[in-house]
C-alpha cells in the first residue's frame, strides 16, 4: 500500500484483546484514538457551541456531504474558505459521503451505477450525487478526512442485494480516489457485506489493494441484533491494515463504544450524545439518568458527581429536571455538552487502560455500570403478573401451538393470532423487517415516523416496534397507533405474560389503563390506542400513517374491515403521503381491492404456510422502491381465477372493475422496483 496522507502510528494493543491505541495527524491537528466524534451534520452539534465541543475534549467533528450540498452549498465554502472558517473550528472535520442519507431516503431516490439520483427536501430539484459529485463537494468543503461514496444497505439485506451493493461500492471506490487525485485531504474506504462474512472478507481485500488512508466499517446499526453487529464488527476489524485507522461508522452508546474498542475499532461517531440529550437523557458514571423522573424534582445534587464538566460543576439535577420538562432549550444545551465531555472522558480513560496494559480490568468495570439505569434510583419495570391466571377471556382463549410457544385463539371462528410462527418472531419477519423499520429510524428527523397498527390483538406487532426502538438508535420519534375493538385478546394476553414475556414492560399496561404510553427513556417514543372498529374510527388517529401494519382477523371473522370501501377510506386516509401497508394474506381477491382502492400492490415475505404475503403501496411510495411489485404473469393468473373481487362486490360491477384493474399504472407501466 501506498503511504498514509495521516501519517498514523499504533502506540499500543492491549493484552487478551483487540483494542488498540494510536496517533495520527490530519491537515489540522494531532488526533489521539480510540476516538468519538460528535456529529455536526449541517456543520453544527445540535446546541453546541464550537468553544464548547473544544473544552469538551473533541478533536474532529462529523459533517454531512448531502446536507451541505443541498445547502449551504459547494459555492459557499469554496468562497469563504472551507468549513473550519465558515463554522469557527480549529480541528478536525471528517465528511461523511452521503451515502448513509441515501440508504435512508428509500421513497425519494432511484439508484443506478452512476450514482443516486434524489429529490431535495428544500426545493424538490432532482440530484445525482455520484461519486465524483460527493468527492468534488467534500473536496469544496475542506474536510480533512473524506468518506468514499458507498451504497449501504440493511444489515439483514439478503445475500444477493449485498453482493450486487458490494460491486458497487467496490466502483464507486475506485471512482473516489481517481476524483479525489492529489489533493491533501485524506480518503476512506467504506468496507461493506451485510452480515455475510465471505462477503465482509471480499470487501476489505478488495478495498485494502487501494492506496485509502483509512477504513471503516459500514452498513452496521441499522437493523441487526447487538451480538450480530459485535461479531460483525470483530471479523471485519481483523481483516483491516494494522497501519490504518479503523472506524465503525454510527456507533453508538457507550457501551457499543467499549465492546468495539475491544474488538480494535479506532474510530467511533454517533449522534447519541446530543440526541438523548434533547429527550431529558444523561449518560453518568451512576448508569443512565432520565431527568424526566419525578424522582429528580428536589434533587440538588450534581448530575454526575464524578464528572468535572461545567454543567455537573454548576447545575443540579433539580434545575436540570425542571429545564426538561419546561421544554428550554437550556437542558438541551447542557445536558449535551455533559454527555459529549462524558464520551470523551470514557475515550481518554480507555486510551490511558490500553497504553498502561490494563484495558480489560476498565473493560470488566465499565461494562457493570454502563448498561444499567440509575444506581440510586432505580426504575421500576413492571414484574411478571402474580394474579390468578385465565386461560379464557371474553371471546378468546390462550392457544399453545405443537412447538411449544403460546397465541392467541378467536374461540368462535377458531382463527389464532400467528398460528405457525412465534407472535414476536413473525412481527419481526413480517412487519418490522419488511418495512426497515430501524433504518426509517435512522433517518435525522423532528417529524414522528407513524405507524398505524391496525388490529391491536396481543400486541405483538406493537411491541416489535417498540423493540426496535429501544434497541437502536433513533434519530426521529416514533408514534404507534394502535386499532382495536376488543381489548380482552391483549388482557389475557397480559394475565399470561409469563406465555407472553413480551408484554413484561410498561407499554402494554399504559394502553390498557390510560389509552397511551410514553416512554421515559425515549420521549420520542409514544403509543395511544383508537377503541373501537377501524373503518369508523380511523379519522380519530392522531396522524396520518406512514406505515400501516394490517394484521385484523380474516375476511371470514372481520368481513367488514377487508372490502373495498373500507381500503378506499384507508387509501383516502394516507392524505396523498408516501405510505407502505403490509399484511398477512395473500387473497387474490384482497389484492384486487387493494389495487381498486389506489395501492400498488407487491409480493411480501413468506410467512408459516403462506408462499407470500401481501405489500401495498400509495403512487408516492412507488418511486425507488425495491419491492416485487406483481406483473404480468399475477395478472394472468388473476385473469384465470374464480375469486377475483372481494365478496362484496355484485356481479354487474365485475366488467368495470376488471377494466380498472388492467388499466391500473402498475401494469401500464414498467415497475420501479424492477
Amino acid at each position: 500500500m501506498n503511504g498514509s496522507r495521516l501519517n498514523f502510528r499504533l502506540e499500543a494493543t492491549a493484552s487478551d484483546s483487540r483494542a488498540r491505541a494510536a496517533t495520527f495527524r490530519t491537515l489540522h491537528n494531532e488526533v489521539e484514538t480510540p476516538l468519538f466524534m460528535p456529529v455536526g451534520t449541517q456543520a453544527t452539534v445540535k446546541a453546541q457551541a464550537t468553544q464548547s465541543l473544544e473544552d469538551s475534549g473533541s478533536r474532529i467533528l462529523l459533517a454531512n456531504t448531502y446536507h451541505l450540498l443541498l445547502r449551504p452549498g459547494p459555492d459557499v465554502f469554496k468562497r469563504l474558505g472551507g468549513i473550519h472558517s465558515f463554522m469557527s473550528w480549529k480541528k478536525s472535520v471528517l465528511t461523511d459521503s452521503g451515502g448513509f442519507q441515501i440508504f435512508s431516503l428509500p421513497h425519494s431516490r432511484m439508484m443506478s451505477e452512476e450514482g443516486a439520483a434524489f429529490q431535495s427536501y428544500l426545493d424538490g430539484r432532482t440530484i445525482l450525487l455520484s461519486p465524483e459529485v460527493s468527492i468534488e463537494t467534500q473536496m469544496a468543503i475542506g474536510s480533512d478526512i473524506m468518506m468514499a461514496l458507498d451504497q449501504c444497505i440493511p444489515s439483514t439485506a439478503p445475500e444477493s442485494a449485498a453482493r450486487e451493493a458490494l460491486g458497487i461500492t467496490h466502483r464507486w471506490a475506485l471512482r473516489s480516489l481517481a476524483t479525489r487525485g492529489d489533493s491533501p485531504q485524506s480518503l476512506f474506504g467504506i468496507v461493506q457485506g451485510a452480515l455475510f462474512k465471505e462477503l465482509r472478507r471480499e470487501s476489505a481485500e478488495s478495498l485494502c489493494g487501494m492506496p485509502f488512508d483509512g477504513f471503516a466499517i459500514g452498513g452496521l446499526a441499522v437493523g441487526e441484533s447487538r451480538s450480530e453487529r459485535e461479531e460483525t464488527c470483530e471479523f471485519t476489524a481483523s481483516l483491516l491494515p494494522a497501519d490504518r485507522p479503523r472506524y465503525l461508522m454510527g456507533v453508538g452508546t457507550p457501551l457499543d463504544i467499549l465492546e468495539a474498542v475491544h474488538r480494535g475499532v479506532d474510530m467511533f461517531d454517533c449522534i447519541i450524545p446530543t440526541q438523548v440529550a434533547q429527550r431529558g437523557g444523561a449518560f453518568t458514571s451512576r448508569g443512565f439518568l432520565q431527568l424526566r423522573r419525578g424522582i429528580y424534582k428536589f434533587s440538588e445534587a450534581p448530575l454526575d458527581p464524578a464528572c468535572g464538566c461545567p454543567t455537573c460543576a454548576r447545575y443540579s439535577r433539580a434545575y436540570l429536571h425542571h429545564l426538561t420538562k419546561t421544554g428550554e432549550t437550556l437542558g438541551w444545551q447542557l445536558l449535551g455538552a455533559h454527555n459529549i465531555f462524558f464520551y470523551h472522558q470514557m475515550m481518554r480513560e480507555i486510551r490511558e487502560s490500553i497504553l498502561a496494559d490494563r484495558f480489560m480490568e476498565l473493560y470488566r468495570g465499565k461494562r457493570e455500570i454502563l448498561h444499567i439505569e440509575d444506581i440510586d434510583n432505580p426504575v421500576n419495570h413492571p414484574k411478571p403478573s402474580r394474579k390468578r391466571k385465565l386461560f379464557k377471556l371474553g371471546a378468546y382463549e390462550v392457544h399453545t401451538s405443537p412447538e411449544g410457544f403460546s397465541s392467541i385463539r378467536h374461540i368462535a371462528s377458531g382463527e389464532i393470532m400467528h398460528s405457525r410462527t412465534p407472535p414476536m418472531e413473525e412481527a419481526r419477519r413480517l412487519y418490522i423487517e419488511q418495512s426497515c423499520l430501524a433504518e426509517r429510524l435512522c433517518t435525522e428527523s423532528a417529524e414522528p415516523l407513524v405507524i398505524w397498527d391496525v388490529g391491536l390483538g396481543a400486541a405483538a406487532n406493537a411491541m416489535a416496534a417498540i423493540r426496535v426502538c429501544e434497541e437502536t438508535t433513533p434519530q426521529r420519534p416514533l408514534r404507534i397507533v394502535s386499532f382495536e375493538n376488543d381489548l380482552d385478546s391483549l388482557k389475557l394476553a397480559r394475565l399470561n405474560n409469563n406465555l407472553f414475556p413480551y408484554l413484561r414492560h410498561a407499554g402494554p399496561d399504559g394502553i390498557l389503563k390510560r389509552g397511551h404510553w410514553q416512554s421515559e427513556t425515549q420521549p420520542g417514543l409514544e403509543w395511544e390506542l383508537v377503541p373501537g372498529d377501524f373503518p369508523a374510527t380511523m379519522s380519530r388517529a392522531s396522524a396520518p400513517p406512514d406505515l400501516i401494519f394490517f394484521d385484523m382477523f380474516s375476511s371470514k371473522t372481520n368481513g367488514e374491515q377487508w372490502t373495498l370501501e373500507a381500503f378506499r377510506r384507508l387509501f383516502a386516509a394516507c392524505c396523498g403521503r408516501s405510505v407502505e401497508l403490509f399484511t398477512y394474506t395473500c387473497s387474490t381477491a384482497i389484492r384486487s381491492a387493494l389495487l381498486l382502492a389506489g395501492f400498488h400492490v407487491a409480493k411480501g415475505r413468506r410467512t408459516g404456510e403462506k408462499l407470500e404475503t401481501t405489500i401495498a403501496l400509495t403512487p408516492q411510495a412507488c418511486l425507488g422502491t425495491t419491492h416485487d411489485l406483481l406483473g404480468a404473469a399475477w395478472l394472468e393468473k388473476w385473469k384465470r381465477s374464480g375469486a377475483k373481487f372481494p365478496a362484496e362486490i355484485g356481479e354487474d360491477q365485475h366488467p368495470l372493475m376488471e377494466r380498472m384493474i388492467l388499466e391500473h399504472p402498475q401494469f401500464s407501466t414498467p415497475s420501479p422496483g424492477r
